[in-house]
Protein backbone atom coordinates (compact mmCIF):
# COMPACT_ATOMS: atom_id res chain seq x y z
CA UNK A 1 0.00 0.00 0.00
CA UNK A 2 1.32 3.43 -0.94
CA UNK A 3 0.17 6.63 0.79
CA UNK A 4 -0.35 9.95 -1.01
CA UNK A 5 -0.95 13.48 0.25
CA UNK A 6 -2.08 16.22 -2.12
CA UNK A 7 -2.64 19.92 -1.45
CA UNK A 8 -5.55 21.08 -3.64
CA UNK A 9 -5.78 24.51 -5.22
CA UNK A 10 -8.83 26.74 -5.67
CA UNK A 11 -11.17 24.79 -3.37
CA UNK A 12 -12.20 24.74 0.28
CA UNK A 13 -10.42 21.53 1.22
CA UNK A 14 -6.79 21.99 2.25
CA UNK A 15 -5.49 18.46 1.93
CA UNK A 16 -6.39 15.11 0.36
CA UNK A 17 -4.95 11.87 1.74
CA UNK A 18 -5.43 8.42 0.24
CA UNK A 19 -3.76 5.07 -0.18
CA UNK A 20 -3.43 2.96 -3.30
CA UNK A 21 -2.98 -0.78 -3.14
CA UNK A 22 -0.84 -2.76 -5.58
CA UNK A 23 -3.84 -3.12 -7.93
CA UNK A 24 -4.41 0.66 -8.10
CA UNK A 25 -7.50 0.66 -5.88
CA UNK A 26 -8.28 3.60 -3.56
CA UNK A 27 -8.38 3.13 0.22
CA UNK A 28 -8.74 5.43 3.25
CA UNK A 29 -9.57 8.56 1.24
CA UNK A 30 -9.84 11.61 3.50
CA UNK A 31 -10.25 15.32 2.81
CA UNK A 32 -9.19 17.99 5.30
CA UNK A 33 -11.52 20.98 5.20
CA UNK A 34 -14.30 21.51 2.70
CA UNK A 35 -17.88 20.22 2.83
CA UNK A 36 -17.45 17.55 5.49
CA UNK A 37 -20.48 15.36 4.78
CA UNK A 38 -20.10 15.40 1.02
CA UNK A 39 -16.38 14.70 1.13
CA UNK A 40 -16.83 11.84 3.60
CA UNK A 41 -19.41 10.41 1.20
CA UNK A 42 -16.92 10.58 -1.68
CA UNK A 43 -14.44 8.63 0.44
CA UNK A 44 -17.04 5.97 1.23
CA UNK A 45 -18.20 5.72 -2.39
CA UNK A 46 -14.67 5.39 -3.77
CA UNK A 47 -13.36 2.89 -1.22
CA UNK A 48 -11.89 -0.05 -3.13
CA UNK A 49 -12.53 1.42 -6.59
CA UNK A 50 -10.01 1.64 -9.39
CA UNK A 51 -8.15 4.97 -9.13
CA UNK A 52 -8.01 5.55 -12.91
CA UNK A 53 -11.76 5.00 -13.23
CA UNK A 54 -12.46 7.30 -10.28
CA UNK A 55 -10.26 10.05 -11.74
CA UNK A 56 -12.00 9.77 -15.10
CA UNK A 57 -15.44 10.11 -13.49
CA UNK A 58 -14.48 13.07 -11.28
CA UNK A 59 -12.33 15.03 -13.72
CA UNK A 60 -13.85 18.38 -14.72
CA UNK A 61 -16.44 18.54 -11.93
CA UNK A 62 -16.99 22.22 -11.11
CA UNK A 63 -17.98 23.87 -7.81
CA UNK A 64 -19.65 27.27 -7.99
CA UNK A 65 -17.93 28.38 -11.19
CA UNK A 66 -14.41 27.93 -9.81
CA UNK A 67 -13.35 25.77 -12.72
CA UNK A 68 -12.54 22.96 -10.29
CA UNK A 69 -13.92 21.23 -7.20
CA UNK A 70 -12.66 18.99 -4.42
CA UNK A 71 -13.60 15.98 -6.57
CA UNK A 72 -11.77 17.45 -9.59
CA UNK A 73 -8.74 18.11 -7.39
CA UNK A 74 -8.80 14.44 -6.35
CA UNK A 75 -8.65 13.49 -10.04
CA UNK A 76 -5.61 15.76 -10.39
CA UNK A 77 -4.00 14.10 -7.36
CA UNK A 78 -4.55 10.66 -8.84
CA UNK A 79 -3.36 11.69 -12.30
CA UNK A 80 -0.31 13.59 -11.15
CA UNK A 81 0.94 11.67 -8.17
CA UNK A 82 -0.44 8.20 -7.98
CA UNK A 83 -0.37 7.01 -11.56
CA UNK A 84 2.62 8.85 -12.98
Amino acid sequence: MQHFTYYPKGVCSRQIDFDLDEEGKIHDLKFVGGCDGNLKAIGILLEGTDAREAAERLRGNDCRGRGTSCADQLSKAIDGMALS
